[in-house]
């Protein structure tokens, strides 16, 4: 097993007493087996149970254990692949397509974060999308154009709208309205309690060691204390660990990237409305807020898949976020309380991995690379209940993200 993270994570200081779930200890059965207790897991079984399906959830260690815990919580319709590179990649109608779905998927976490019990911290939020050069101005233009062309909510700011709402000035910017912030440990936590509530069997400590199908076209998934879980369908939601993944099917670049969560801030005033802030300079740095005043800061991506294991390096890379946030508000007075370095993966065409294996029957994946994971993994979550419940023919998402699609078929051979 991978070290998804280092450092010390902020999140779980806001989590007290989460419920546990047992391990697997006999033999079991099930229609469906989720494997990963994560964002994506979690979320695909309670779509599942949702619908009256019955599911097997199997975490190798804890829920929310991994990734999850490390998730900065920005929920955006955009995407680190802008709209307008995306029509010039996939075409304009899948590409305007994926993008309004990313917007319902946010829609959807709204009233999923509604119907829980207690607060998961789910506030809706605008962006501010800035150029982080004057160079980067035509292509920010030309994305607001593709943006509003769709019937997108954005805006477009000049240096002047910025300066008035911000203590910062930059050349330009979109403003995209209703996207959202999240403590995704809280979420993630609520939400896999409530679907236990409605039949989900959480088995913790849980590790699926092998994977065989059976004569009559079922699954066998044998743990490692020896007992197994027979289903007529699998889905892999396993984060960020492409070893675990069969063969050459999905081939993820995987980095590392960098957060400090600040001590809480006494007045963030000059913070116009509390707007989530991201930039087209890549790698990119992002900022949000928290309900107790904390700014979360993140960026200073790295290719190297390993979390950084040198405290002091850590502390140097925390640094210089911390800096950046400084030069956008130079009079808060800003200090590092948690911070952290976590692996994060992509994909060679900036889209996540859903659907059913193209030579496996039954076996389905939802794994939501790129810097949007969590509104990924609601898209996932509905195409695989529409996939196994043989509804997944009016969704064009099958075609754009699955598994079989022409972008992973030219860029990843079998």
């Amino acid at each position: 097993m991978s070290e998804l993270h280092t450092g010390s994570l902020y999140w779980p200081s806001t989590l007290h007493n989460p419920p546990s779930y047992p391990p697997l200890t006999e033999c079991e059965t099930a229609q469906v087996v989720v494997i990963g207790g994560g964002m994506s897991g979690i979320t695909c079984a309670w779509e599942l149970v949702s619908s009256g399906i019955d599911v097997i959830l199997a975490e190798r260690e804890i829920v929310a254990g991994e990734s999850t815990s490390a998730n900065t919580g920005l929920l955006q319709y955009c995407n680190d692949v802008m709209l307008s590179d995306l029509i010039t990649q996939i075409g304009r109608e899948p590409a305007e397509t994926f993008y309004a779905a990313c917007s319902r998927a946010i829609d959807k976490l709204a009233d999923i974060a509604a119907s829980l019990p207690e607060d998961a911290g789910f506030r809706r939020r605008s962006s501010l999308y800035y150029a982080s050069t004057e160079q980067d101005l035509p292509k920010l233009k030309q994305e607001y154009e593709a943006l509003s062309s769709c019937g997108l909510h954005a805006s477009y700011w000049t240096a002047d709208d910025i300066a008035a709402h911000f203590p910062f000035r930059k050349p330009g910017a979109i403003v995209t309205g209703g996207d959202a912030e999240v403590n995704p440990l809280r979420f993630v936590t609520l939400l896999a309690a409530q679907a236990v509530d409605r039949g989900l069997r959480i088995r913790e400590q849980t590790d699926i060691v092998r994977h065989d199908t059976l004569g009559d076209g079922r699954h066998r998934l044998h743990t490692g204390n020896g007992h197994y879980i027979d289903a007529n369908h699998v889905i892999y939601a396993i984060g960020y660990e492409p070893e675990e993944l069969r063969g050459q099917l999905i081939k993820p670049d995987i980095g590392r990237s960098f957060v400090i969560v600040t001590e809480p801030v006494p007045d963030l005033s000059q913070w116009h409305e509390r707007y989530m802030i991201w930039e087209t300079a890549r790698p990119y740095l992002y900022m949000r807020t928290t309900g107790d005043n904390r700014l979360i800061i993140g960026g200073l991506d790295e290719e190297d898949r390993n979390p950084l294991q040198s405290v002091q390096r850590r502390k140097e890379h925390s640094e210089k976020l911390l800096e950046k946030a400084k030069a956008l508000f130079p009079d808060l007075p800003l200090a590092i309380a948690y911070d952290w370095n976590a692996t994060f993966g992509e994909s060679e065409d900036n889209l996540p991995f859903v659907g059913e294996d193209p030579e496996w029957p039954g076996v389905y994946y939802t794994l939501g690379y790129g810097g949007n994971g969590t509104v990924y993994s609601l898209l996932g979550a509905k195409l695989i209940r529409e996939l196994i419940q043989g509804e997944a023919d009016s969704n064009p998402l099958k075609d754009i993200i699955g598994l079989s699609r022409a972008t992973l078929r030219e860029g990843t051979p079998r």
